[in-house]
Protein backbone atom coordinates (compact mmCIF):
# COMPACT_ATOMS: atom_id res chain seq x y z
CA UNK A 1 0.00 0.00 0.00
CA UNK A 2 2.83 2.30 0.80
CA UNK A 3 4.55 1.50 -2.51
CA UNK A 4 1.41 2.37 -4.44
CA UNK A 5 1.03 5.60 -2.50
CA UNK A 6 4.64 6.50 -3.20
CA UNK A 7 4.29 5.71 -6.88
CA UNK A 8 1.12 7.76 -7.08
CA UNK A 9 2.80 10.69 -5.42
CA UNK A 10 5.71 10.54 -7.87
CA UNK A 11 3.33 10.49 -10.80
CA UNK A 12 1.41 13.47 -9.49
CA UNK A 13 4.65 15.39 -8.98
CA UNK A 14 5.80 14.56 -12.49
CA UNK A 15 2.54 15.74 -13.99
CA UNK A 16 2.59 18.86 -11.88
CA UNK A 17 6.19 19.59 -12.86
CA UNK A 18 5.38 19.10 -16.53
CA UNK A 19 2.37 21.36 -16.23
CA UNK A 20 4.39 24.01 -14.45
CA UNK A 21 7.15 23.77 -17.04
CA UNK A 22 4.59 24.05 -19.82
CA UNK A 23 3.02 27.07 -18.17
CA UNK A 24 6.40 28.63 -17.56
CA UNK A 25 7.41 27.93 -21.14
CA UNK A 26 4.25 29.56 -22.38
CA UNK A 27 4.78 32.48 -20.02
CA UNK A 28 8.36 33.05 -21.13
CA UNK A 29 7.79 32.34 -24.81
CA UNK A 30 8.41 35.37 -27.08
CA UNK A 31 7.39 35.31 -30.69
CA UNK A 32 8.66 38.42 -32.54
CA UNK A 33 6.29 37.82 -35.42
CA UNK A 34 8.77 39.64 -37.70
CA UNK A 35 11.95 38.14 -39.11
CA UNK A 36 13.55 41.58 -38.99
CA UNK A 37 13.21 41.82 -35.19
CA UNK A 38 14.61 40.19 -32.06
CA UNK A 39 11.96 39.53 -29.37
CA UNK A 40 12.68 39.92 -25.68
CA UNK A 41 10.50 39.26 -22.64
CA UNK A 42 10.45 42.12 -20.16
CA UNK A 43 10.48 45.87 -20.33
CA UNK A 44 12.84 48.43 -21.84
CA UNK A 45 12.50 52.19 -21.65
CA UNK A 46 15.99 53.52 -22.38
CA UNK A 47 19.02 52.72 -24.50
CA UNK A 48 21.00 51.20 -21.66
CA UNK A 49 18.22 48.60 -21.21
CA UNK A 50 19.13 47.09 -24.58
CA UNK A 51 22.88 47.32 -24.14
CA UNK A 52 23.41 50.66 -25.89
CA UNK A 53 24.52 52.72 -22.92
CA UNK A 54 26.62 55.11 -25.05
CA UNK A 55 23.76 55.86 -27.43
CA UNK A 56 21.20 58.58 -26.92
CA UNK A 57 17.47 58.65 -27.47
CA UNK A 58 16.92 60.00 -30.97
CA UNK A 59 13.18 59.35 -31.16
CA UNK A 60 12.49 63.04 -31.73
CA UNK A 61 14.83 62.99 -34.74
CA UNK A 62 12.66 60.51 -36.64
CA UNK A 63 9.72 61.15 -38.91
CA UNK A 64 7.08 58.52 -38.17
CA UNK A 65 3.51 57.47 -38.72
CA UNK A 66 1.62 55.40 -36.16
CA UNK A 67 3.36 54.33 -32.97
CA UNK A 68 0.66 55.53 -30.57
CA UNK A 69 -1.18 53.43 -27.99
CA UNK A 70 -4.01 53.16 -30.51
CA UNK A 71 -1.74 51.69 -33.17
CA UNK A 72 -0.26 48.28 -33.74
CA UNK A 73 2.43 49.41 -36.13
CA UNK A 74 5.15 52.02 -36.36
CA UNK A 75 6.58 53.22 -39.68
CA UNK A 76 9.70 55.39 -39.82
CA UNK A 77 9.74 57.48 -42.96
CA UNK A 78 12.80 59.64 -42.36
CA UNK A 79 15.73 60.51 -40.11
CA UNK A 80 17.10 63.96 -39.39
CA UNK A 81 20.36 65.00 -40.99
CA UNK A 82 23.43 63.97 -39.02
CA UNK A 83 21.57 61.25 -37.04
CA UNK A 84 22.51 57.55 -37.17
CA UNK A 85 19.96 55.10 -35.76
CA UNK A 86 21.42 52.07 -33.96
CA UNK A 87 18.19 50.38 -32.81
CA UNK A 88 14.44 50.84 -32.55
CA UNK A 89 12.48 49.27 -29.71
CA UNK A 90 8.73 48.60 -29.99
CA UNK A 91 7.02 47.27 -26.86
CA UNK A 92 3.57 45.78 -26.37
CA UNK A 93 2.28 43.70 -23.48
CA UNK A 94 5.20 42.22 -21.51
CA UNK A 95 7.63 41.97 -24.41
CA UNK A 96 9.40 44.12 -26.93
CA UNK A 97 10.94 43.78 -30.34
CA UNK A 98 14.31 45.30 -31.19
CA UNK A 99 14.98 46.35 -34.78
CA UNK A 100 18.54 47.13 -35.90
CA UNK A 101 18.89 48.97 -39.22
CA UNK A 102 21.01 46.99 -41.66
CA UNK A 103 20.48 43.71 -39.75
CA UNK A 104 18.18 40.72 -40.30
CA UNK A 105 16.80 42.06 -43.54
CA UNK A 106 15.95 45.52 -42.26
CA UNK A 107 17.28 48.15 -44.66
CA UNK A 108 20.06 50.42 -43.42
CA UNK A 109 18.08 53.52 -44.31
CA UNK A 110 14.38 54.37 -44.00
CA UNK A 111 11.62 53.85 -44.69
CA UNK A 112 11.21 51.13 -42.04
CA UNK A 113 7.63 49.95 -42.32
CA UNK A 114 5.23 48.18 -39.98
CA UNK A 115 7.49 47.71 -36.95
CA UNK A 116 5.56 46.11 -34.10
CA UNK A 117 5.79 44.41 -30.71
CA UNK A 118 6.01 40.59 -30.27
CA UNK A 119 2.92 38.52 -30.99
CA UNK A 120 0.38 37.73 -28.28
CA UNK A 121 -2.80 35.75 -27.84
CA UNK A 122 -3.55 32.13 -28.50
CA UNK A 123 -0.87 30.58 -30.68
CA UNK A 124 0.79 34.03 -30.74
CA UNK A 125 -1.04 35.17 -33.83
CA UNK A 126 -2.11 38.62 -32.73
CA UNK A 127 -0.18 41.89 -33.00
CA UNK A 128 -0.66 43.83 -29.75
CA UNK A 129 -1.21 47.54 -29.44
CA UNK A 130 2.00 49.49 -28.93
CA UNK A 131 2.57 50.56 -25.34
CA UNK A 132 5.62 52.65 -26.19
CA UNK A 133 8.62 52.81 -28.48
CA UNK A 134 11.97 54.59 -28.65
CA UNK A 135 15.03 54.80 -30.88
CA UNK A 136 18.70 54.83 -29.93
CA UNK A 137 21.56 56.29 -31.96
CA UNK A 138 24.10 59.02 -32.28
CA UNK A 139 23.80 62.56 -33.49
CA UNK A 140 26.65 64.21 -35.27
CA UNK A 141 27.01 67.80 -34.27
CA UNK A 142 26.79 69.85 -37.40
CA UNK A 143 28.90 73.00 -37.18
CA UNK A 144 26.85 76.11 -37.67
CA UNK A 145 26.90 77.35 -41.17
CA UNK A 146 28.97 80.48 -41.34
CA UNK A 147 27.61 82.83 -43.85
CA UNK A 148 30.49 84.51 -45.58
CA UNK A 149 29.44 87.93 -46.74
CA UNK A 150 29.93 88.30 -50.42
CA UNK A 151 33.16 89.99 -51.32
CA UNK A 152 32.44 93.51 -52.33
CA UNK A 153 34.20 93.99 -55.56
CA UNK A 154 34.86 97.58 -56.29
CA UNK A 155 33.48 98.50 -59.62
CA UNK A 156 36.18 100.12 -61.64
CA UNK A 157 35.45 103.76 -62.22
CA UNK A 158 33.83 104.18 -65.52
CA UNK A 159 36.03 106.50 -67.43
CA UNK A 160 33.93 108.55 -69.71
CA UNK A 161 35.48 108.20 -73.11
CA UNK A 162 36.74 111.49 -74.28
CA UNK A 163 34.99 112.90 -77.26
CA UNK A 164 36.76 111.78 -80.37
CA UNK A 165 39.04 114.37 -81.67
CA UNK A 166 37.10 116.08 -84.34
CA UNK A 167 38.89 116.30 -87.54
CA UNK A 168 39.33 120.00 -87.75
CA UNK A 169 39.04 120.96 -91.33
CA UNK A 170 41.92 123.28 -91.72
CA UNK A 171 40.95 125.54 -94.51
CA UNK A 172 43.89 126.25 -96.67
CA UNK A 173 45.09 129.74 -96.00
CA UNK A 174 43.65 131.93 -98.61
CA UNK A 175 46.47 134.13 -99.70
CA UNK A 176 45.43 137.08 -101.73
CA UNK A 177 47.96 137.39 -104.47
CA UNK A 178 48.75 140.94 -105.48
CA UNK A 179 46.93 141.98 -108.59
CA UNK A 180 49.09 141.41 -111.57
CA UNK A 181 49.50 144.59 -113.47
CA UNK A 182 48.91 144.24 -117.16
CA UNK A 183 52.09 143.77 -119.11
CA UNK A 184 53.63 147.03 -120.13
CA UNK A 185 51.72 148.95 -117.50
CA UNK A 186 54.02 148.50 -114.53
CA UNK A 187 54.78 152.18 -114.44
CA UNK A 188 51.15 153.12 -114.67
CA UNK A 189 51.27 154.43 -118.21
CA UNK A 190 48.75 151.99 -119.48
CA UNK A 191 50.93 150.81 -122.34
CA UNK A 192 50.47 147.37 -123.67
CA UNK A 193 54.16 146.71 -124.32
CA UNK A 194 56.24 144.70 -122.03
CA UNK A 195 58.23 146.66 -119.52
CA UNK A 196 61.79 147.02 -120.85
CA UNK A 197 62.98 149.32 -118.16
CA UNK A 198 62.52 152.47 -120.23
CA UNK A 199 59.82 155.11 -119.95
CA UNK A 200 57.39 154.78 -122.91
CA UNK A 201 56.35 158.43 -122.94
CA UNK A 202 58.75 159.10 -125.83
CA UNK A 203 56.48 157.22 -128.14
CA UNK A 204 53.94 159.99 -127.79
CA UNK A 205 56.49 162.47 -128.93
CA UNK A 206 57.49 160.33 -131.87
CA UNK A 207 53.89 159.93 -132.89
CA UNK A 208 53.40 163.72 -132.69
CA UNK A 209 56.47 164.37 -134.80
CA UNK A 210 55.30 161.87 -137.38
CA UNK A 211 51.95 163.54 -137.56
CA UNK A 212 53.57 166.95 -137.99
CA UNK A 213 55.97 165.63 -140.59
CA UNK A 214 53.14 163.94 -142.42
CA UNK A 215 51.13 167.14 -142.38
CA UNK A 216 54.08 169.11 -143.62
CA UNK A 217 54.72 166.56 -146.36
CA UNK A 218 51.16 166.76 -147.52
CA UNK A 219 51.24 170.53 -147.50
CA UNK A 220 54.47 170.50 -149.49
CA UNK A 221 53.06 168.15 -152.09
CA UNK A 222 49.94 170.24 -152.37
CA UNK A 223 52.00 173.43 -152.82
CA UNK A 224 54.17 171.87 -155.51
CA UNK A 225 51.09 170.63 -157.34
CA UNK A 226 49.66 174.13 -157.42
CA UNK A 227 52.92 175.55 -158.57
CA UNK A 228 53.14 173.17 -161.47
CA UNK A 229 49.77 174.14 -162.73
Amino acid sequence: MRKRTFRGAVAVMALTTAALMGTAGAAFACVPGDDRATGTVGNATKCSDIGLGKAIDVSDQLEVTGGTSKDQFLTVTGVAKGVTVGAIVVKGGNEYNTYVPGKKGLSATPPWEKLHAPMVGRDFKNVPAISHWFACGVKKDTPPETTTPPTKTSTPATTKPSAPVSETSVSPTKTTAPAVAPAGNESGTGGGLANTGFDNSWLIWVAGLLLVAGGGLLALLKFRRKASE
